[in-house]
């Protein structure tokens, strides 16, 4: 039985902290972009949505240069963890979080340029800062397209593969997702165990877009 929850456990587990990950920096740089104009805005905003267009191989390979043991970034973790990023949960996370990020910043930004300016600006006359104009208005008037963002990027992050086997690995017990598990178990000809997890997975993915739907009626 361990070894069936094991996976989807861990699937949860790195799909909540990669949300949680994707909401802040969504919220915070969608807002920028819907907010601002510059030089240069539509190739950053060409680059944040690559992910969703890439195949998760390339993500992967990508996460390897940057973070893998001969990368600066990749030495000064582990110097300071004493452990390499690669094939620990925490290299998951970061997968999951690249491969969903732009669901958030897209529905984000989306909420945000929705947002009638007067009302920010009648409420920055009345002396509120921005962190207030954000907190009080922006994000309250944008909350249907935020939280349909954020429950789109936990049902990416759920079902993330590419890029997770290639960075996380695949260990049972501790990097093992339910995609990842499911292509094990159809390798090694257990097909009612594939099945069980791949009934989970749908199940799991059907109730995070309807309920994506039920809140985008509202909007």
């Amino acid at each position: 039985m361990t070894d069936f929850l094991d996976p989807i456990l861990i699937s949860l587990k790195i799909s909540l902290v990669a949300s949680i990950i994707v909401t802040v920096l969504g919220i915070s740089v969608s807002r920028l972009m819907a907010r601002r104009t510059f030089r240069g805005k539509s190739i950053i905003d060409t680059i944040i949505m690559l992910p969703l267009v890439l195949p998760p191989s390339v993500v992967g390979f990508i996460l390897l240069v940057l973070f893998g043991a001969s990368s600066p970034v990749g030495q000064w973790i582990e110097t300071i963890f004493q452990h390499p990023l690669i094939f620990t949960w925490q290299a998951g996370v970061i997968a999951a979080s690249v491969v969903a990020f732009p669901l958030m910043y897209q529905s984000a930004k989306v909420g945000f340029e929705s947002v009638d300016r007067d009302i920010e600006d009648a409420a920055r006359v009345d002396g509120a800062g921005n962190w207030t104009v954000l907190r009080m208005i922006s994000i309250p008037l944008a909350s249907n397209a935020l939280i349909s963002g954020i429950i789109l990027s936990f049902a990416r992050a759920l079902g993330e593969f590419g890029a997770t086997l290639m960075f996380a690995g695949n260990l049972p017990g501790k990097t093992q997702t339910m995609p990842t598990a499911i292509y094990v178990a159809i390798d090694s000809g257990q097909m009612n165990l594939a099945w069980a997890w791949v009934l989970v997975t749908i199940f799991l993915s059907t109730a995070m877009l309807l309920l994506s739907y039920r809140v985008t009626v509202k909007m």
